[in-house]
């Protein structure tokens, strides 16, 4: 049993409720992001994980070791689970040094092998030159990574990211995360990150697991996750801004038409579809999605994902089967990018650069072109 496998239950005093199953590999490094908006009971999980809080009912198993057996009344401590838990504030001890920091909870170790560990820890993370600074004299990236000494210089069997990077600003956030991937990548250990933050998410993780009201709503590789949600609440928390119903017309070999508002759409059938008409259900879908003509659907886009041209290209420019006729309904700004609400015969969302749109000279009421491919339009029953 290689595996990590968390079945759990715990209602609180307010009548909230944390249940579902997570499971992650515990050989090796691997990340698995628990990604959810506020309040959906992310640091709740991880404070189970941890043995910080004891649920009503189920198991926690780490490879052969239970951890937690609400049957057999075991429940190990966090000591003994020897775990490494990165909380959002860090909780780095104001009156100790960088290098301080890090030898507490090092007390077991020979004082030779101390000071090595040490040493390793603040060249792992590059604050050799800081070691006798106190945390108020760090600047918060160099707070955050001497957090991340202090827990791994204990070499945990699993780390708890807690939110980490929340209180850093976005050029610094971007800069971080590869040099964790890095960081973290030689302990070969788990790792669950709690996050809130899609493109943390896609750039950090291996398998996410999407919390909602406290529920475990659907897990997978990131990959699989973000193009394929399991219904419209997902798929609004993945970024696919346009979510829309829409009814199956004809389905052919590669693709189906499907009319949504005014336009017809050509969507590309998944490659893990059968391919007979007659029996077009879609494998690996909660629940199955019946593509049968008539069906009802919510057809899902991302802004990303649809192309804005002033004129229709020449057939023979693109190889996208949608090309629409839309309509500038409103801009919205969206940090370095906009939010375009269009009229396409239904209502789409697209997401431009600031140079794109100034290039577009994108403006509300103007007429325009918009391009999706077959294969970016994501299809959920409708349910």
């Amino acid at each position: 049993m290689s595996e990590l496998l968390a079945r759990l239950n715990k209602r609180r005093k307010n009548g909230f409720t944390v249940a579902g199953e997570l499971t992650a590999p515990v050989s090796g490094f691997h990340v698995t992001a628990l990604f959810g908006p506020s309040g959906s009971g992310k640091t709740t999980w991880l404070r189970l994980l941890a043995g910080l809080e004891r649920p009503d009912q189920g198991l926690i198993r780490f490879g052969s070791q239970i951890w937690f057996d609400s049957q057999q009344g075991i429940c190990l401590s966090p000591q003994q689970r020897d775990i490494g838990f990165l909380f959002q504030s860090y909780a780095l001890f104001p009156h100790l040094t960088a290098e301080e920091n890090i030898a507490f909870g090092l007390h077991a170790l020979r004082r030779q092998e101390r000071r090595r560990r040490i040493a390793e820890m603040l060249a792992l993370v590059q604050l050799e030159g800081k070691r006798h600074e106190y945390p108020h004299r760090l600047s918060g990236g160099e707070q955050q990574r001497l957090a991340l000494a202090r827990v791994l210089a204990r070499r945990p069997r699993l780390l708890l990211l807690d939110e980490p990077f929340s209180a850093l600003d976005l050029h610094l956030r971007r800069s971080l995360w590869r040099q964790w991937r890095q960081l973290l990548e030689p302990f070969a250990i788990p790792v669950f990150l709690v996050s809130h933050d899609r493109e943390e998410v896609l750039t950090l993780a291996h398998r996410v697991a999407i919390l909602l009201d406290g529920q475990v709503w659907q897990t997978g590789s990131v990959e699989e996750v973000f193009n394929r949600p399991r219904d419209a609440a997902v798929a609004r928390l993945v970024g696919m801004e346009t979510v829309v119903t829409g009814r199956v017309s004809s389905i052919h070999s590669d693709t189906l038409q499907v009319q949504v508002g005014r336009t017809t759409l050509m969507v590309a059938v998944p490659d893990d579809t059968l391919a007979d008409a007659s029996d077009l259900t879609t494998v690996g879908l909660r629940p199955p999605l019946v593509l049968n003509p008539g069906a009802e659907v919510l057809v899902c886009i991302r802004g990303e994902d649809v192309l804005l041209w002033r004129e229709a290209p020449a057939p023979t420019d693109i190889s996208a089967r949608n090309v629409l006729s839309a309509t500038v309904v409103h801009l919205e700004s969206a940090g370095p990018l906009l939010r375009v609400r269009l009229d396409a015969g239904f209502a789409l969302m697209a997401t431009v650069t600031r140079a794109a749109a100034e290039s577009l000279g994108l403006r509300p009421g103007q007429s325009l072109i918009a391009i999706i491919k077959a294969s970016s339009i994501h299809l959920i029953p409708r349910s």
